[in-house]
């Protein structure tokens, strides 16, 4: 096929300065000359046709068919030419390789050729994507994405990420400083598999956490999309057996419960606010970022619901209005002797129930060091895993060991319905009913016999200024 061009890059128009350009169906639009192509509609894959009228849109791999290279012969050599994105220009540019002498015993045959050239253009990488990501899209680090992602993830409006500071701790103290600076088109498998090995030899990190990590990475990748079809740019096929993944044992996780008469014993042995907070958790299931932003206001119908509305952040002593899923925004109620005693703890206690000298929230890791895990050792019960969670499983089980209404159940302790008969079920709506599941099902433990003594009743804590965020600043 022939097409008869002239300077204006229109075809069959006049006889000024016309050349002629053979278009092979292996040439994908490339011409077999020396000289520079003319711009026209059949020759350009990347930018408009008519500059005048459109303007120059970006270069996307997915508009391009793939080129198999246009054979010509040059001398006494059959050669293939092809064009070749190259950082810092704009336009392609071309190259070309030997393919074979057109004459003698090395001489290939036509299809021999057709198919030499396709693999010289391969290697090229002239049709590669990762080619085409670092020279033309300039190439991403790992810890520029990740900074990118987490500032997208947190506001977003499909499913935000609430509280990303368990990322931001993967991310600082594992995932970085392995993988930070490398290209994010060469993070694979093959890529990622050296900081698996770590994370397993380092015996800190569980089965589910190395996996749960490896899914972050996962997540950074594949967040760096195409700006104009949305599609990721770095397409992966994750591979777990590749990557050598530990396999999650759900017998093997480190998820221990406090037992009955453990936390007997941790209510008798402590008092003041260390005291409340133990009542607290295990009659309430509550977690301890909840707890410990828990203030006076919270507390309704008489002291026998608590409104969990607020939490304290990881590692600084504020509060936020964000909680770790939408189920976690609930009502809890209390027995009415588990709502005695924290009565008369609080007394009339402004703010928050537990509070710093300086009338900050607490930080969960000091006082777990400071208070639970020294009890724990002295009682030879201080395990992996065994923190202020553990009052939470306590609290799960006892519930279902007594048969709690599940919709209640699930309600109190902020986990999400799964069921449709638990999606359908309004009884979180019936506080009467709440009220009285609550006092049949009981709490498990005892709690001291004269709550009103010294040793309970924590001195009132100075007054304070709470202050609430209603967002959480991320930094990469």
């Amino acid at each position: 096929m022939r097409f008869i061009m002239d300077g204006g890059n229109k075809p069959n128009q006049g006889a000024i300065q016309k050349a002629e350009l053979s278009l092979d169906r292996h040439a994908n639009r490339t011409a077999g000359t020396d000289t520079p192509l003319p711009d026209g509609p059949f020759l350009r894959d990347n930018v408009a046709c008519d500059t005048g009228k459109r303007a120059r849109i970006r270069k996307s791999m997915s508009r391009r068919s793939g080129q198999n290279g246009y054979i010509e012969k040059s001398g006494n050599w059959y050669v293939v030419r092809w064009r070749m994105d190259v950082e810092g220009q704009d336009e392609r540019r071309y190259l070309r390789e030997k393919i074979c002498p057109i004459s003698g015993p090395d001489k290939l045959s036509a299809s021999e050729r057709e198919r030499k050239a396709k693999v010289i253009v391969e290697r090229s990488g002239a049709n590669s994507e990762q080619h085409f990501n670092r020279v033309v899209l300039g190439e991403t680090t790992f810890r520029e994405q990740a900074r990118v992602y987490l500032q997208w993830a947190v506001t977003r409006d499909r499913e935000p990420i609430k509280d990303a500071a368990s990322i931001k701790a993967a991310l600082h103290k594992w995932i970085l400083p392995a993988i930070g600076d490398m290209p994010l088109g060469s993070l694979d498998n093959i890529g990622v598999k050296p900081l698996v090995d770590k994370m397993k030899k380092s015996k800190s990190l569980s089965a589910r956490t190395v996996n749960k990590y490896v899914e972050y990475i996962k997540q950074v990748v594949a967040s760096l999309k195409d700006g104009e079809t949305g599609e990721a740019i770095h397409k992966r096929r994750w591979d777990s057996s590749v990557m050598d993944l530990p396999m999650v044992n759900q017998k093997e996780q480190r998820r221990p419960s406090l037992k009955a008469k453990a936390i007997t014993q941790l209510v008798e042995e402590s008092e003041g606010e260390e005291r409340a907070l133990y009542v607290l958790l295990a009659a309430t299931g509550m977690r301890i970022s909840e707890a410990l932003a828990l203030e006076t206001k919270h507390i309704t119908n008489d002291g026998r619901t608590i409104e969990v509305r607020q939490q304290v952040e990881r590692d600084t002593p504020r509060i936020i209005t964000c909680l770790k899923t939408n189920a976690a925004y609930r009502d809890v109620d209390l027995h009415p002797d588990v709502a005695e005693f924290l009565q008369r703890y609080i007394g009339d206690k402004p703010g928050l129930l537990f509070a710093t000298r300086n009338g900050t929230p607490h930080l969960h890791n000091n006082i777990e060091d400071r208070w639970l895990t020294e009890r724990l050792k002295a009682m030879g019960l201080d395990e992996p895993g065994m923190g202020w969670h553990a009052f939470r499983r306590f609290r799960k089980t006892w519930l279902r060991g007594k048969r709690c209404q599940e919709d209640i159940n699930i309600f109190w302790m902020g986990h999400k319905p799964k069921t449709m008969s638990e999606i359908y079920s309004h009884l979180f709506e019936e506080i009467d009913m709440r009220l009285a599941e609550a006092e049949a099902v009981g709490f498990g433990f005892d709690l001291p016999k004269n709550p009103s003594e010294k040793a309970v009743v924590a001195p009132i804590a100075p007054r304070f200024k709470t202050e609430v965020f209603q967002e959480v600043a991320v930094s990469a």
